[in-house]
């Protein structure tokens, strides 16, 4: 492994480190100003009437998901549409710290309760009164920088802390 490899791999990790942090300060800034629309069947709905509201797209997976063909197409179809509309689009895994940062409970934690769905979240900024995050604009300009070099849904992966 060269310099520049190691050099290059830490300033990504750090990048990613700071994008996931940021995805998670988004998600609870939108959920405090109710900006949040969990579920795929629930965003697919928004996204059909109001596609101009939402700035960001969350599909959230983990390995046993990966197998799920029905899930699979819905990302594909939400996937297409968010490019179609110039929606940002990010691909997350750790769905268990997902659920705690949105304060979910998880299947294993549950208090009896049907876990929501988190496959996919959508975050809406409609344009009378404004989410103001500056995690905002630093997951819009990951997704930009990503899409510079040809890649359109970037993936994180969310740690357990």
């Amino acid at each position: 492994m060269t310099l520049e490899e190691v050099v290059g791999s830490n300033s990504t990790e750090k990048r990613m480190e700071t994008v996931s942090q940021a995805l998670e300060e988004l998600l609870v800034a939108a959920r405090q100003k109710d900006r949040l629309t969990l579920g795929v069947y629930e965003s697919a709905k928004l996204m059909n009437v109001d596609p101009d509201s939402v700035v960001l797209c969350v599909l959230a997976t983990d390995e046993e998901d990966e197998g799920d063909i029905a899930l699979q197409i819905h990302f594909t179809l939400l996937q297409a549409f968010c490019c179609e509309n110039d929606i940002n689009i990010l691909r997350v895994s750790g769905l268990r710290r997902l659920a705690r940062v949105l304060e979910q409970d998880t299947p294993e934690e549950g208090n009896g309760n049907e876990p929501r769905d988190l496959h996919c979240i959508l975050v809406t900024n409609p344009p009378v009164q404004p989410l103001q995050c500056p995690a905002l604009e630093n997951i819009g300009s990951f997704c930009e920088e990503s899409r510079c070099c040809n890649l359109w849904v970037p993936c994180l992966e969310l740690q357990d802390r």
